[in-house]
């Protein structure tokens, strides 16, 4: 699965979100009738929302279809197939947008990649020491990070710049770091 973008907070009281776009080609992926398989955050209860009937939770749907989108400063205002309020808008705050990476052609530029490309790499630096394997991609506003999961186990974040990540060897299964001392220990 790919992450193409993540529901913000609600945008006036008729069902309207705040869509982060997390994809290099919006026009491609938010258009109307597109359909996104969802994926609640590990930090969140999935059926926090509202009431959907009396004695019932909502729960955040499998899938959500856009019906339609319109662009303001930066981020997406998107309107899905049976969200009407502000209530249940506000129930998917945080959740994942994600599409079928199996049908995506790979980017063209040699130094783009997936997130899905990434997720399982090796990580290590150029005179062979693993550090561990890349477990996700997070996109930050300052630049994309690796979430490194350690060899020894825990986290850690890797900003992906090529001063700190110079080579990306898909074929190879790996992501070689200079890594400036003592950033595996924050």
């Amino acid at each position: 699965m790919l992450v193409v973008g993540q529901i913000g907070k609600p945008h006036g009281i008729r069902g309207e979100v705040s869509v982060v776009v997390r994809t290099d080609e919006p026009e491609e992926r938010f258009t109307a009738g597109s359909v996104f398989i969802t994926e609640v955050p590990r930090d969140r209860r999935v059926g926090a929302g509202p009431a959907a009937a009396p004695g019932v939770r909502f729960e955040v749907p499998k899938e959500l279809t856009l019906e339609s989108i319109r662009w303001h400063q930066g981020r997406g205002i998107a309107v899905f197939e049976g969200i009407s309020d502000r209530n249940v808008a506000e129930a998917l705050r945080g959740v994942y947008l994600q599409v079928d990476s199996a049908g995506l052609t790979p980017p063209e530029d040699p130094e783009e990649f997936h997130d899905h490309q990434l997720i399982g790499l090796r990580v290590e630096s150029r005179d062979g020491t693993e550090h561990g394997t890349v477990q996700r991609i997070e996109h930050a506003p300052a630049s994309d990070l690796i979430v490194l999961a350690k060899k020894g186990g825990g986290t850690a974040l890797i900003p992906f710049v090529t001063a700190i990540v110079p080579t990306v060897d898909l074929a190879g299964g790996r992501v070689i770091v200079d890594l400036p001392e003592g950033l595996l220990d924050l």
